[in-house]
């Protein structure tokens, strides 16, 4: 099968990694792969060692008359198969270069919401009318998203990225470096704050914590707007507003639980992933893929999303069970695995990208 594949890497490594090594392993399998990317992305020179073509070609805006000549030449000269776009920008000119070829366009959505049939723009990426398919990081993102196409619904289909342990393997962040003891309880909250996030709920949820052992990091930008809040906390002293950090994974595999208060909007949230990669378990919400990634009572706790007492009462029981932390963390990576692994993702996209063609 020959595949383009229209992107950007030019992100931090772990994030794209994902993305990025199931091209390769296509090329391992016999497939033929060609991104088209920036050409000065640091993953270019893993692409081009590993036999993935690399074709140095980036729109930019929606509509980039040089990106779609490009695309356009490739998959007519190429003969393509498939033609997989990631993103606002490449998915509009990747669908428009498929014009007059006989290459699927393919898609890929990763969050919740935002997408509507009364939105012209949405007829540029999704909806637009030369897209076959469309493949969604979770089935949250899925079912979304088949509420909004207007035809060929079974098209629409969940495919994790895959992930391999050893990718997020680090060192622990040291506790002295936050000025914690040993037996300090710690929860690590990481996020770029916006109301999604629900960090408004969290913080309420403070105020039902029973445990003065208990210390909660707040890491990312944007909590500014709850600092007052978190003063009125009655453990205030005990919530340590972090900021901005380049060790979240090494910060996350020094925590005994991470939270995730989010209210809506989440694909399947990165900061999980790294945290059940290096065994920690989480305390997450009902919304987007979230439950995809936490068996309730097995590898961490699902509560009902908006609900501050229900997420407070999910702590507590962790914070008062270390034992209850340490079973529930080795049921996350174990998860993490053996379900979201990179082999499977592989396996997926070459089965739906097949049952697309035969479908013609």
């Amino acid at each position: 099968m020959k595949i383009l594949i229209a992107s950007s890497y030019k992100h931090a490594w772990n994030s794209v990694r994902p993305e990025a090594e199931m091209f390769i392993e296509m090329v391992k399998q016999g497939h033929q792969v060609t991104v088209v990317t920036q050409g000065d992305a640091d993953y270019v020179a893993r692409f081009r060692d590993n036999g993935v073509k690399v074709i140095d070609c980036y729109p930019t805006k929606k509509i980039c008359p040089t990106t779609i000549k490009t695309i356009h030449h490739e998959l007519k000269d190429g003969d393509y198969d498939i033609c997989y776009g990631f993103n606002s920008k490449t998915i509009p000119n990747a669908a428009f270069a498929c014009i007059g070829t006989k290459a699927k366009m393919v898609t890929y959505r990763g969050t919740t919401g935002g997408l509507y049939r009364h939105d012209p723009s949405a007829y540029l990426t999704h909806l637009h009318p030369k897209v076959s398919g469309i493949v969604c990081v979770s089935n949250a993102v899925r079912d979304d998203v088949r509420q909004r196409v207007w035809q060929f619904k079974e098209n629409v289909t969940t495919i994790y990225k895959g992930h391999q342990l050893d990718w997020y393997k680090v060192e622990p962040t040291k506790r002295g470096d936050f000025g914690l003891g040993e037996d300090t309880i710690v929860a690590v909250c990481a996020a770029h704050v916006r109301p999604s996030k629900g960090i408004s709920v969290l913080i309420e949820a403070t105020h039902h914590i029973n445990n003065p052992n208990f210390h909660l990091l707040l890491v990312g930008s944007g909590f500014e707007p709850h600092l007052d809040q978190i003063k009125q906390s009655p453990m205030s002293s005990r919530i340590h507003v972090v900021g901005h950090r380049q060790d979240v994974p090494s910060i996350m595999a020094m925590a005994d639980f991470q939270v995730q208060p989010s209210i809506s909007g989440e694909g399947l949230p990165r900061t999980i992933i790294e945290a059940m990669a290096n065994g920690t378990t989480s305390v997450v919400t009902t919304t987007g893929g979230s439950p995809e990634l936490v068996d309730d009572g097995v590898s961490g706790y699902v509560v009902p999303t908006g609900d501050a007492t229900a997420f407070a009462e999910a702590m507590n029981k962790l914070i008062s069970d270390r034992k209850k932390i340490h079973t529930f963390s080795l049921a996350a990576k174990q998860k993490l695995n053996k379900e979201f692994n990179a082999t499977q993702t592989v396996e997926k996209h070459i089965h739906f990208f097949s049952s697309l063609l035969v479908n013609d």
